[in-house]
C-alpha cells in the first residue's frame, strides 16, 4: 500500500514514512512539492485537506510546508513535505491549479513571511493591512509583538466589477443582529447578485499561537473555546491527536460514550440550523418549534454532563464521568420525545407552499465549484459529495449501522433536507451507542507519558471535518497545533452559491450554510 500510494505522486519521494497506520508522509524536494500534490489531488480525488508550515529552524534552519490528502480507499491521510531554507522562504503557489489550497496558502504568507510564487491572491487573510504592522509574522518561533512597526500601505483590494447598472452594496463588518463580523460587498446588475466577496479576519485570536507551549489538558480546554458551538468535536479531534502520539488507548465504551455527544451536539445544531433557515423567510412558528427542540438537547446535555455545551468532557483516554444507567434512559425518554418533535417541525416546514417556494432552487452551489472549493460537511452533501468521515474513516461508528446523507441540486431546500436526514439518523446511531456504553464501570485515565511526536486529529463534527494535526516536545507540550475547522473550507463556496439571487435572499442562503465566523478567523 505503501508503493501504490508513494506511486501516484508521480515524483521520486526522498523518503516515505507511515507513522500511523492512517498516516502517510511523502518527503520530497521542494521543486518536487507542487508536482507531487497536483498528481495526489488527482488521483486521490480530494481537496486540500489541510496545508501549513512548522518552522523547524531552531534544529534545521529550514521550514517545514505540509499539504494534506485525504485517501477514502485507503482509509489514510497523506501528506507531502518538504523544508523551505529560510534564507529562501518561499515555494511555488499550488493555488492556480487548486483553489482548495488559496486560504492556506494566504495564512502561509501572513502568518510566516514565506512566498506562495505565482500565487493569484497574495492579500492578507486576517491580519488587516490597516492595524498589523509590517514584517511580523505571529507563528514563527522568533516573534515578538511590536505594535509601534509602519503599516502597510494602500487598501484591501476587492473585485472591481464595472459596467452599466452595476452598483455595490456593502455590508457589514457591523450587523444588526448578533452575529460575528464579517464584511459581504455586492455587486448586483439590477436585482441579481453578480459577484460577492466575503471578508473576514474580524475575530481573529491568534488560536494556533496560544497553543504553543500549553500542556496537554491546557490545550484541550483551549480547544473547546475555538468554536464555541462546536466544543466537543473540537476536544475530541484534539484528544485523538495525543492519544495518537502518546500510544494511549480508548475503550469501546468511552468511544461510544464520545459518538454519543457528537451526535447530541450534531442534533442540537441542526435543530438551530432548521430554525434559522424558517426565521429568514418569516416562518416564525416553526423557528419558535425548532428553538425549543434545541434547548431540550442542551438541558440534556446539562444534565448528563453538567455543561450544557458538552465542554470539560472530553479528556486523554475517554470521557470523565460514567454513563449509568438513569442517564441512559434519560437519554432514551429525551430523544423519544424530541422525535415526535422533530416529526412535526418537518410537517409543518413540507407543507407550507410559501415555504418551499423560498428554498426550493435558491441558493444552488454547483458540484464541480463545491469540488473545486474543497467544501465538505452538510454543504457538500447537499450537492452530491458523499464525503463523511464517520463512514470514510469510521472508527466506533464501524460497529453500526451507517447511513450518509445525499441529495443532488445543492440548494437551500437540499442543505435543509441533509441535515433533516442526519438528525433522524443522529437519533438512530444513538440508540445503537448506548447499548455499547458500559454503566457497570469507570475509566480510570491517567496523565499520559511525556512525549515528543506529531500526529492528525480528525472528526465528523456537525458542520463537516474538524482536523487537529498536533506536535509535541518531549515534555507533552504542545510546539505546533494547526487547526482546521470545516467553516474554513466552505466560506468561499458561498459567494458562489448566491449568484443569481437578489439580495434579500442572501440571509437565507448564509444560513443554509451556517458558517462559523470564529472557525474560520483563528
Amino acid at each position: 500500500m505503501l508503493k501504490n500510494i508513494a506511486g501516484l505522486c508521480m515524483v521520486q519521494p526522498l523518503a516515505v514514512s507511515e507513522h500511523y497506520r492512517d498516516e502517510l508522509y511523502l518527503h520530497v524536494q521542494k521543486e518536487d512539492f507542487k508536482k507531487a500534490c497536483i498528481a495526489l489531488h488527482k488521483h486521490l480525488r480530494s481537496p486540500v485537506m489541510t496545508q501549513f508550515v512548522v518552522d523547524d529552524r531552531p534544529e534545521t534552519k529550514n521550514f517545514i510546508l505540509y499539504c494534506a490528502f485525504m485517501s477514502t480507499r485507503h482509509k489514510q491521510w497523506v501528506f507531502v513535505v518538504t523544508e523551505i531554507p529560510s534564507g529562501n522562504a518561499q515555494f511555488n503557489a499550488l493555488s492556480k491549479e487548486l483553489y482548495s489550497s488559496t486560504l492556506f496558502e494566504r495564512e502561509i504568507q501572513e502568518m510566516f513571511g514565506i512566498e506562495p510564487l505565482n500565487s493569484p491572491d497574495a492579500r492578507r487573510l486576517r491580519l488587516h493591512d490597516e492595524v498589523w504592522p509590517k514584517g511580523q509574522y505571529p507563528l514563527r518561533k522568533d516573534f515578538k509583538m511590536d505594535i509601534s512597526g509602519e503599516r502597510a500601505a494602500g487598501e484591501y483590494l476587492f473585485d472591481k466589477v464595472e459596467g452599466e447598472g452595476i452598483f455595490e452594496v456593502p455590508v457589514g463588518p457591523v450587523h444588526a443582529g448578533i452575529i460575528a463580523p464579517g464584511h459581504f460587498r455586492f455587486s448586483c446588475a439590477g436585482e441579481p447578485i453578480i459577484n460577492l466577496e466575503i471578508r473576514l479576519g474580524f475575530t481573529h485570536r491568534g488560536v494556533e499561537k496560544i497553543f504553543e507551549g500549553k500542556n496537554i489538558f491546557e490545550a484541550i480546554t483551549l480547544s473547546e473555546c475555538v468554536a464555541g458551538e462546536s466544543a466537543f468535536s473540537h476536544s475530541w479531534s484534539l484528544c485523538q491527536a495525543i492519544e495518537k502520539i502518546g500510544n494511549v488507548s480508548v475503550s469501546e465504551s468511552a468511544l461510544a460514550t464520545r459518538a454519543i455527544f457528537l451526535e447530541l451536539e450534531r442534533l442540537y445544531n441542526h435543530a438551530n440550523d432548521i430554525g434559522g433557515i424558517a426565521v429568514d423567510v418569516g416562518f416564525s412558528f416553526p423557528a419558535a418549534h425548532a428553538s425549543l427542540m434545541k434547548e431540550a438537547i442542551l438541558q440534556l446535555n446539562e444534565n448528563i454532563t453538567g455543561s450544557r455545551y458538552l465542554k470539560g468532557v472530553n479528556t486523554i483516554g475517554g470521557v470523565r464521568f460514567c454513563f449509568s444507567e438513569e442517564k441512559k434512559k434519560l437519554t432514551t425518554d429525551v430523544l423519544r420525545a424530541w422525535t415526535e418533535d422533530f416529526k412535526a417541525l418537518k410537517d409543518i416546514l413540507f407543507s407550507s407552499v410559501s415555504f418551499m417556494d423560498r428554498v426550493d432552487g435558491t441558493g444552488i452551489l454547483k458540484k464541480k465549484t463545491a469540488e473545486d472549493f474543497g467544501v465538505v460537511g452538510p454543504s457538500a452533501r447537499a450537492c452530491a459529495i458523499a464525503m463523511d468521515l464517520r463512514r470514510d474513516f469510521p472508527g466506533i461508528y464501524d460497529k453500526t449501522i451507517f447511513h450518509g446523507a445525499k441529495q443532488e441540486s445543492g440548494d437551500v431546500l437540499a442543505r435543509l433536507q441533509v441535515r433533516i436526514f442526519e438528525c433522524e439518523e443522529s437519533i438512530r446511531l444513538i440508540e445503537q451507542f448506548l447499548r455499547m456504553v458500559d454503566s457497570s464501570k469507570k475509566d480510570s485515565f491517567m496523565d499520559p507519558q511525556p512525549q515528543a511526536g506529531f500526529a492528525l486529529g480528525y472528526i465528523e463534527g456537525w458542520r463537516g471535518p474538524v482536523l487537529y494535526w498536533v506536535k509535541t516536545d518531549a515534555q507533552g507540550h504542545v510546539e505546533r497545533c494547526k487547526v482546521v475547522d470545516p467553516s474554513f473550507h466552505n466560506w468561499p463556496a458561498l459567494g458562489y452559491a448566491v449568484l443569481g439571487n437578489i439580495i434579500p435572499d442572501f440571509p437565507l442562503c448564509n444560513k443554509s450554510f451556517n458558517l462559523s465566523y470564529p472557525g474560520s478567523d483563528l
